[in-house]
């Protein structure tokens, strides 16, 4: 159990106090963002299932592939916010709340967004790149998912839960998560399971370049210890 406890403490430690101090302080004033993105799709979700309003969801933040790409461009970031209509809302606005918040309280507001958007976007556009590659490539798709309503907050939670974890060291969440997405792929191959390992891909590409640009601006400085002199110095009279 103790062993246990260290790992834990390891692992998600650092988050942990990232996250106490402003939620106590502030509780959900600390995430004001992820509380407005929770009230944005919540309202989306009773326009999009009302006569007036379903249309206007549709054309304002519904993306499928077989639409142009400026237009599935335009949509993409309302499109994080409206949920998908064959899954219960109460999930979408859960994952807002909870990764979206935890997000913004340790990356910060635009950060979040910018996360946020680069997942959802990685799976946007795979989405293309698979239908052009076909069923029978490895990561292919078949021609009818074309059509099909690619909505809902699910990529950018991903992406956010594998970025921040990255970015506080808790690696073996970073590789649950991944692994996770790997065999809901192999158990139900569908859209939403590879867009998610696009958005995976999208912000470990993210992880990268931070990572890449940190050594570039702090190296590592190793002085080498000085060398014995061959020869004693000599000594004066």
């Amino acid at each position: 159990m103790e062993r246990l406890a260290r790992w834990v403490r390891a692992e998600w430690g650092p988050l942990y106090v990232a996250v106490r101090d402003p939620l106590r302080e502030r509780r959900l004033r600390a995430a004001p963002m992820a509380a407005g993105a929770v009230c944005l799709t919540a309202l989306l979700q009773y326009a999009q299932n009302q006569p007036w309003g379903y249309r206007l969801v549709q054309d304002a933040g519904a993306v499928r592939a077989e639409d142009p790409l400026w237009q599935a461009l335009l949509r993409t970031p309302l499109s994080l916010f409206v949920p998908a209509l064959d899954l219960p809302v109460w999930g979408a606005l859960a994952q807002i709340l909870f990764v979206f918040g935890i997000a913004e309280i340790c990356l910060g507001r635009w950060r979040t967004l910018a996360v946020a958007y680069v997942a959802t976007l990685a799976g946007t556009l795979y989405a293309r790149i698979g239908i052009a590659l076909g069923p029978h490539a490895p990561f292919g798709l078949p021609a009818s998912d074309a059509r099909v309503v690619d909505t809902g907050p699910s990529a950018a939670v991903v992406g956010l839960a594998v970025y921040v974890a990255w970015r506080y060291g808790a690696h073996v969440t970073v590789g649950a998560v991944t692994t996770a997405m790997v065999v809901e792929v192999l158990l139900k191959e569908n859209l939403a399971g590879k867009e998610h390992l696009a958005a995976l891909m999208g912000v470990g590409t993210l992880c990268l370049s931070a990572a890449l640009r940190h050594r570039r601006t702090h190296p590592t400085l190793a002085v080498a210890p000085a060398e014995p002199s061959a020869t004693p110095p000599a000594v004066r009279p």
